[in-house]
Order: structure tokens, then C-alpha cells, then sequence
């Protein structure tokens, strides 16, 4: 749903999966924890670049490997990228 009311749409531009899709491409370091995972391998650490990134969903491409991973944003806890971000105007 487009809207024209710039107080809801800066809203909406603010979810994580909106600011992953404005740095594609960009080189970091993400981090995950899954409940329910063997102790000791419940974390992951991945040095990747976003390659898409949906409302549930981010696919990673390992920097090391180019091996691909796609991971439900319920287990993103964060991420550090090694440049600096794009984000959206914050000018009113």
C-alpha cells in the first residue's frame, strides 16, 4: 500500500528490511541466534553482503565462499558493517 502521508511513510522506511535493501552490496558482519539448535550452535556468524531482504526474510552472500544463505529476520540479532550506511532523510 502506497501512501502520501509522510509521517506514515517515513515510518514504514524505517523497518530493518527496508535499511539491508538500501545497503546491498556493502560488506559486514551479521549475526543470528536460533532457539531449539544443538547446545553450543545456536549462533551464527556470518561475514557476508545482503543480497535481498524481505519482510521475513534476508539472503546473505558469504564474502569468503560466495555460498549463499537465506534467514528468517526472527533470528537477525544484528549486524556491523565495515562502511558507512545508507539510511533514509531524516530532514522533516
Amino acid at each position: 500500500v502506497q501512501t502520501t502521508n509522510p509521517l506514515l511513510r517515513r515510518r514504514e522506511e524505517s523497518y530493518i528490511e527496508n535499511i539491508l535493501r538500501l545497503n546491498r552490496s556493502k560488506p559486514g558482519t551479521f549475526y543470528f541466534t536460533f532457539e531449539n539448535a544443538i547446545a553450543g550452535r545456536n549462533t551464527k556468524e556470518v561475514r557476508a553482503v545482503v543480497e535481498a531482504a524481505g519482510r521475513d526474510h534476508v539472503i546473505l552472500r558469504e564474502l569468503s565462499t560466495n555460498y549463499r544463505y537465506l534467514f528468517p529476520m526472527i533470528y537477525f540479532d544484528y549486524a556491523e558493517f565495515d562502511e558507512e550506511l545508507s539510511y533514509f532523510n531524516q530532514t522533516p
